[in-house]
C-alpha cells in the first residue's frame, strides 16, 4: 500500500479517537455585508478549495497517515434564510453541524459550507472534521473565500498542507520535557482535587448551542482590566469561567477531597512550530489545565493572576509537551479500554469543569477594504473532555463566545446562568 504523504499529530489522532465516540466537528461562519449571489459563493468556494489543494482528501487512520490528492470540489453549499430572528437560525444551525458526522470511507470531503442569507448580508459558514485543521487556518480560508466572492486576487501560492508533526517539539526541548515529567505527580494530585462533571449518561454526546456577544464597550472593560492586572485576556476567560462554576455550586464542601473547580484551555503551538498561520494549512494545537479551590471572597483580578501564574509557568517551563506525552501514554492505555470505560475516562480522571478556545480574528484577517475583519462566531465540540466549551472569539471591537454543552450535563438554564454571570462580573468592572 502506498504511504500517504502527511502524516497526522499527536492531537490529529487523539481527535480521530474521541470521534470514534461522537462527532467532532467545529463550526465558523463569518459575515459578508454584500447580498448573497448563490453562483458566486458556489464558485469561490470551489475554486478557493481547488488553488490551496484542499481537495481529494484520503485519510488512514490506522497508520496516522493523509494526503490530498487534490481535483475538483465536492462541496456543496446550503442556503437558509435567516427568517425574523437570524440570532436563532444561526445557533440552531451551528447545532445541527455540530452533531451531523463526516464520512470517512475512502477520499473524503472534511468541510461542508452553508450560508444564512438575511438579504442585504449573509453569514458564510464552514463546518470541517477537526482533526484537519486548527481555527487559525479556518479563518485564513474563510478570508480567502470571502476575497474571491468580492473579486479580489487569489493568493499566489497554493498552501503548504504537510507540517510537521509536535515529535519535532520534543526533539528539540527533552531537558523540558524530561523536567515536566517531575510535575506529573502534581498534576494528578490536582485531578484527584477537582470536582468532577456528572453526566445523565454518558453515552449521548449531542451538543446543543447558543452565543453571546459583548458589546464593545464591554469588551474594552474587560480588555482594560486584564490589561490592568498584568494577565492575558485568555487569563480572565479561564478566572471567569471558574468564577462561574462556582456559583453554580453555591453549596460546594471545600472540606472534601474534591473541592477544586478547573478550566481546560486549547493552546495553539504554532508559534512553537514557526510555521506561518497565511502559509501551512493545518493544526498544531494542544490543551492545558487549571485548577483552583475558588475560596469566597476571592476577586475576578486575584483569581486572574493566580491564573496567569499557572499558564505562565506552562509557557516558560513548556508543560504543554507534558500534556502531550500524557496524551500519548492515554492512547495506549485505551487500546485496551471498553467503549463504556473510554466515554468517562476524562471525566473520572482528568476532570474540568469547562473548557476555553480563544482566537483573534483580526489578527488573521486581511480585508483589501481597510473594513477590517468581520462579525465572526465559532462553535468548537465537547467531545469527552468537558461537559461545557466556550469558544471565545475576538473581531473588530467586539468578543463573541460562542457555548457547545453537552445536553446530558447541562440544560439551556444552566447555560443562561453562566452567561449571566460572566456578563455580570464583567460589567461589575466598570
Amino acid at each position: 500500500m502506498k504511504r500517504l504523504a502527511g502524516r497526522l499529530n499527536l492531537f490529529q489522532r487523539t481527535m480521530l479517537d474521541w470521534r470514534e465516540l461522537h462527532p467532532y466537528i467545529a463550526v465558523h461562519a463569518a459575515r459578508i455585508a454584500e447580498p448573497l449571489d448563490t453562483a458566486a459563493a458556489r464558485r469561490a468556494i470551489d475554486e478557493t478549495l481547488e488553488h490551496a489543494g484542499l481537495t481529494g482528501l484520503e485519510l488512514d487512520r490506522r497508520r496516522g497517515r493523509y494526503e490530498w490528492h487534490g481535483g475538483p470540489s465536492a462541496s456543496a453549499l446550503e442556503v437558509i434564510d435567516a427568517g425574523a430572528d437570524w440570532t436563532t437560525t444561526l445557533a440552531a444551525v451551528f447545532e445541527r453541524q455540530l452533531n451531523a458526522p463526516f464520512t470517512d470511507d475512502g477520499r473524503i470531503d472534511p468541510f461542508r459550507f452553508f450560508a444564512i442569507d438575511q438579504g442585504d448580508a449573509f453569514f458564510l459558514g464552514i463546518a470541517y472534521d477537526h482533526f484537519v485543521a486548527g481555527g487559525d487556518s479556518i479563518v485564513v480560508l474563510l478570508n480567502a473565500i470571502a476575497d474571491r466572492y468580492a473579486g479580489l486576487p487569489a493568493p499566489v501560492a497554493p498552501l503548504s498542507r504537510y507540517p510537521h508533526t509536535h515529535r519535532r517539539l520534543f526533539a528539540r526541548h527533552p531537558l523540558r520535557f524530561v523536567r515536566g515529567l517531575a510535575r506529573m505527580p502534581a498534576m494528578v494530585s490536582s485531578c484527584r482535587r477537582t470536582i468532577r462533571p456528572r453526566y445523565r449518561t454518558l453515552a449521548d454526546g449531542h451538543n446543543a448551542f447558543t452565543f453571546f456577544t459583548l458589546e464593545p464597550a464591554e469588551y474594552a472593560t474587560l480588555r482594560t482590566a486584564a490589561r490592568g492586572w498584568g494577565v492575558t485576556l485568555n487569563d480572565a476567560l479561564i478566572a471567569l469561567l471558574l468564577l462561574a462554576q462556582d456559583a453554580q455550586m453555591p453549596d460546594r464542601d471545600r472540606a472534601k477531597r474534591r473541592h477544586e473547580l478547573a478550566v481546560a484551555s486549547i493552546m495553539n503551538l504554532r508559534d512553537a512550530h514557526r510555521e506561518d498561520t497565511r502559509a501551512t494549512f493545518g493544526q498544531f494545537l494542544s490543551s492545558f489545565r487549571v485548577s483552583h479551590p475558588v475560596p469566597p471572597g476571592i476577586t475576578l483580578g486575584e483569581l486572574a493572576q493566580d491564573v496567569n501564574r499557572a499558564t505562565a509557568r506552562v509557557k516558560r517551563e513548556k508543560l504543554y509537551l507534558t500534556t502531550l506525552g500524557a496524551i500519548a501514554v492515554d492512547r495506549i492505555a485505551g487500546r485496551f479500554r471498553t467503549r463504556d470505560q473510554k466515554l468517562g475516562v476524562y471525566a473520572k480522571s482528568y476532570p474540568v469543569g469547562a473548557g476555553v478556545s480563544s482566537l483573534n480574528v483580526n489578527a488573521l484577517w486581511e480585508s483589501a477594504t481597510n473594513s477590517g475583519a468581520p462579525p465572526y462566531i465559532r462553535g468548537v465540540p465537547t467531545g469527552p473532555a468537558s461537559p461545557v466549551v466556550v469558544a471565545v472569539t475576538t473581531s473588530g471591537n467586539t468578543l463573541c463566545a460562542g457555548i457547545t454543552y453537552r445536553t446530558a450535563a447541562a440544560g439551556p438554564d444552566d447555560i443562561l446562568d453562566l452567561q449571566a454571570h460572566i456578563k455580570s462580573r464583567i460589567r461589575a468592572l466598570k
